[in-house]
């Protein structure tokens, strides 16, 4: 199995804080939930890097979730121009 664990993500608007590197782990969604980040993936079609994660909460324990990278180490920006980062990194496995 392959695994990509330092890959380094590009904000893509000025002011965000420094990019952040992607490693397997527990990570923290911003409504609250807890998954737990596999590994990387390509897109079929695409090659784009896809973290591969799993819930770990009641809701969806066990069901497999794909996002792209940027995505999942990047920002929600809500309507009122709040920024929080959508995954946190809690701990490694």
């Amino acid at each position: 199995m392959l695994f990509y664990t330092n890959i380094k993500i590009k904000t893509r608007e000025q002011g965000m804080p420094r990019p952040q590197k992607f490693k397997p782990g527990v990570y923290k969604h911003f409504k609250g939930e807890l998954f737990l980040a596999l590994f990387l993936a390509k897109h079929s079609e695409t090659e784009e890097d896809m973290v591969i994660y799993v819930g770990l909460y009641d809701k969806t324990k066990g069901q497999i979730w794909a996002r792209p990278v940027d995505m999942f180490m990047g920002y929600k920006e809500f309507e009122d121009g709040t920024k929080v980062k959508r995954f946190e990194f809690i701990r490694e496995r």
